[in-house]
């Protein structure tokens, strides 16, 4: 599916207040700076071409001298490189600008830029500044893998690395509105604008990471089309495709109190309608949790827990470019043997891919493959909350999630020619955001098992992030289109939005959102109201999370 058309929009929309962007001049040729230490001292980068200088000054006296050998020239090659920061900053964009304020000393965002010491100067080139007069405003590390730790202890720096160097343990920015990574990245290499000219001996003939070859993922939460998202939709006649038109949102206040007690937020929208559908439609594969059955014969149900769909509404997850549905959650059952099977019949005839539930236990643990870019991807849809739904080899039901089992189901994918294993597990407990010991324990299992990622729900809150053997888990991602607004935390959830190359991960950006008239989630800024989310995913992500 579906990219070309939404990278400029969202890069419109999303970007954080900027100062104007610029690339500075490229240099034609640097010489490598000093290697790793905390600081150095200032110096300006030559702009002489390293090839031509002379090893030695010229001597006095020709007529006697010895001839000093000529350099031996130093090919150069253009790098693609990326502003830095560490994973959990607030901020999605740099600018060269920005780069100036933070050697002048007068940026509010960093203290210092980073750079690898071996690129450091070839850097300084391409953004078209100088070494700063203040030694400690430039920090050299030896390597990425520094640079990236450095990050983490030091979140008030600003770094620079090479696109092939970039993992998930470091956010990559914008440069401007330029993105290399993400669903509203540049199409290709040439079109991104930041190149430094580095020691070919350096650089990788071929670069490893080509936003063309590169695939996305988008991840929601918790999906429920029954109750006020109902009324929403078809009383209030908002129609299927409201729930995906969202935009961004502020919080403006709160106010006292719910019928259970807690402080609601008072909203308003900012603009940019849409931008939750030109993420979700943009990704290569788009997934998330469908909380209820969706039988032929459906009831609307105005109040309580037990939930059943109008199929018609699916239209608006096939519309909004939504891929896969997991079914495996405690809801999946409520109308019945028959409202699983016409479920299934009813997302397959939209084109929606599924599993975790089955007309038995064959099926229910039968995983989803879909194609990302070239890559084929397995998704297994788990429950542990409903055991009372749980398929049997006779019995329509969800798939229950153990440690025996995933393990047994990660191979089978494997086995069926899977290059990436999701596990989308329903579990946790509801409005808590940190996971309980039996959690951790089966999160890891499927890990052990194989898994690449574990992308979980149920608890209506968004919950902890772990990286387990360098792998991540997402114990729950909260409400996505729901109707839970009787509190900020039901209110607000995240999503993913993570970049590929083949089955590597390279990048992560989770993206705060808000709640509105009852069904349509819209975008937080992450630097502002989205800081409670973000901040309540963080405290809970305490001892799991070394970024």
């Amino acid at each position: 599916m579906k990219r070309s058309t939404v990278a400029a929009f969202l890069a419109l929309s999303l970007a954080a207040a900027l100062v104007a962007a610029g690339c500075g001049l490229p240099a034609t040729g640097t010489s490598p700076s000093p290697q790793s230490g905390e600081s150095v001292a200032p110096s300006n980068p030559s702009s002489a071409p390293a090839e031509t200088a002379p090893a030695v000054a010229p001597s006095e006296s020709a007529a006697t001298a010895t001839p000093a050998p000529t350099a031996t020239p130093v090919a150069l090659a253009d790098v693609a490189i990326v502003p830095v920061a560490h994973f959990r900053t607030q901020f999605s964009s740099s600018s060269v600008a920005e780069v100036r304020s933070v050697l002048a000393g007068t940026s509010k965002r960093y203290d210092a830029i980073e750079l690898i010491g071996s690129d450091a100067d070839a850097v300084l080139a391409a953004l078209g500044v100088a070494r700063p007069a203040v030694a400690s405003r430039l920090v050299l590390a030896p390597d990425a893998a520094k640079l990236a730790k450095d990050l983490v202890a030091n979140r008030k720096r600003l770094g620079f690395l090479r696109a092939d160097e970039i993992g998930p343990s470091v956010r990559a920015l914008s440069w401007g509105r330029d993105a290399l990574f993400g669903v509203g990245r540049v199409a290709t290499l040439a079109a991104w604008p930041l190149i430094a000219h580095v020691p070919a001996g350096t650089a990788s003939p071929e670069p490893e990471y080509d936003p063309a070859g590169a695939w996305t993922l988008f991840a929601g939460g918790d999906i429920m089309l029954d109750r006020g998202v109902a009324k929403t939709v078809t009383v209030e006649g908002r129609g299927v495709d409201f729930p995906f038109n969202g935009g961004t949102a502020d919080i403006t206040g709160h106010t006292c109190c719910s019928q259970f007690g807690w402080r609601q937020p008072l909203t308003k929208r900012t603009g940019n309608a849409g931008v939750v559908r030109a993420l979700v439609k943009g990704a290569d594969l788009a997934i998330a949790n469908f909380e209820n059955p969706a039988p032929d014969r459906f009831r609307w149900h105005t109040t309580g827990t037990v939930f059943s769909a109008n199929p018609r509404l699916i239209d608006g997850l096939r519309n909004a470019g939504i891929d896969y549905v997991s079914l495996g959650n405690n809801h999946i059952r409520d109308a019945g043997a028959n409202g699983i099977i016409q479920t299934i019949a009813n997302l397959e005839k939209r084109g929606i891919a599924w599993s975790g539930a089955g007309r038995n236990l064959a099926q229910a643990r039968r995983p989803a493959m879909l194609d990302a870019g070239g890559t084929k991807v397995a998704v297994l849809g788990y429950d542990t909350i409903a055991k009372y739904y749980a398929a049997s080899a006779t019995r329509a039901g969800s798939a229950q999630m153990t440690a025996a089992v995933v393990k047994a189901d990660v191979a089978a994918a494997r086995k069926a020619g899977a290059d990436l294993v999701i596990v989308f597990p329903h579990w946790g407990t509801e409005y808590d955001a940190t996971p309980f010991a039996g959690q951790q324990r089966l999160a890891r299992a499927a890990i052990d098992a194989g898994a690449d990622i574990v992308i979980g729900n149920h608890a209506h809150w968004a919950a902890a992030m772990e990286i387990y053997k360098g792998r991540p888990i997402w114990y729950a991602l909260g409400n996505f289109v729901f109707d839970q607004v009787w509190s900020e935390p039901t209110m607000e959830g995240i999503t993913l939005e993570l970049t590929f190359v083949g089955k590597e991960l390279r990048q992560i950006r989770m993206r705060p959102h808000i709640i509105l008239n009852r069904a349509q989630p819209n975008f937080l800024d992450p630097a502002g109201d989205g800081r409670v989310v973000m901040g309540q995913v963080f405290a809970a992500s305490k001892g799991l999370l070394p970024w």
